[in-house]
């Protein structure tokens, strides 16, 4: 999961006046590809003096459009690039960067690179739970929720589970968070063939969705769908199974276009139906 900053009504103002207002709105409206251009263009236009914090700001917010297009080694090669900046600009343990390190994982695994993905998150975990800055918790719980889906992707299931419950009992906030961490328990349930257990953490899923902002349902676009379909399949609910996979497929692929992994992941979902 990605986060948007900044949260408070102090930071919101202040980002109001910040040479990345237009991007973040971008972002938010799902203009991934213009809000790419214009970050990158605040980048380039920052570039000087060597210590503007803007400049690798812009760079992160680059990339985490390029992600939202379905673009995940370009987006890999942004962050990789960015990362010694930050660590020079803000401090190895900073807020900032340890989310660039989250974001930055996150984008491994929808390259499929778990493993590395599952490290990282969890080292990142626990520095954020050593720091006292108001934005910890926050970071700690969305490393949490990438941990959980990279151990879901190597089939790591029961691990994924405790994992999430543990997430959710310390997270009991109705937010994007929350969805998020709820999915990743129906997917761990979806793997470990308890089906209807997945299918109720889905619906729970997603009545909370419904509750959210436009703005914060955008990016897990495609999420909800995925989870029911993949239960009700298990349920041997097929013509529903596809009904709900072509909603998801077709809204992720209007929403990140045919690269992104949640695009993909909708249409291995789809064969996998229609071969059965």
């Amino acid at each position: 999961m990605k986060l948007f900053w900044p949260r408070g009504r102090t930071e919101a103002r202040q980002m109001t006046r910040s040479p990345l207002a237009h991007a973040t709105v971008l972002f938010k409206a799902g203009s991934y590809a213009e809000a790419e251009a214009e970050a990158r263009a605040v980048a380039a236009a920052r570039s000087r003096p060597r210590d503007d914090p803007y400049a690798p700001l812009a760079l992160s917010m680059a990339a985490l459009a390029a992600g939202a297009q379905g673009h995940h080694d370009e987006a890999l090669a942004t962050y990789d690039a960015v990362l010694p900046i930050f660590g020079r600009v803000f401090g190895a343990e900073h807020p900032q960067t340890l989310k660039l390190r989250s974001d930055r994982a996150q984008t491994l695994s929808a390259i499929a690179r778990h493993a590395e993905c599952e490290a990282e998150c969890a080292a990142v975990a626990r520095a954020a739970t050593r720091g006292r800055e108001p934005e910890m918790p926050l970071i700690a719980a969305a490393a949490r929720n990438g941990q959980i889906y990279a151990l879901n992707a190597q089939a790591r299931h029961p691990e994924a589970e405790a994992l999430a419950r543990e997430a959710l009992d310390a997270h009991r906030v109705p937010d994007r968070l929350g969805l998020v961490l709820r999915l990743g328990l129906a997917r761990s349930l979806n793997g470990q063939v308890r089906h209807e257990e997945a299918l109720a953490e889905a619906e729970r899923a997603d009545e909370l969705r419904r509750s959210l902002p436009e703005e914060e349902r955008r990016t897990e676009t495609g999420t909800v769908e995925l989870a029911v379909a993949t239960a009700i399949l298990g349920l041997h609910r097929g013509t529903e199974a596809r009904v709900r996979a072509v909603t998801a497929h077709d809204a992720c692929l209007a929403s990140f276009g045919p690269g992104h992994h949640r695009t993909l992941e909708a249409r291995a979902l789809l064969d996998r139906i229609d071969g059965a």
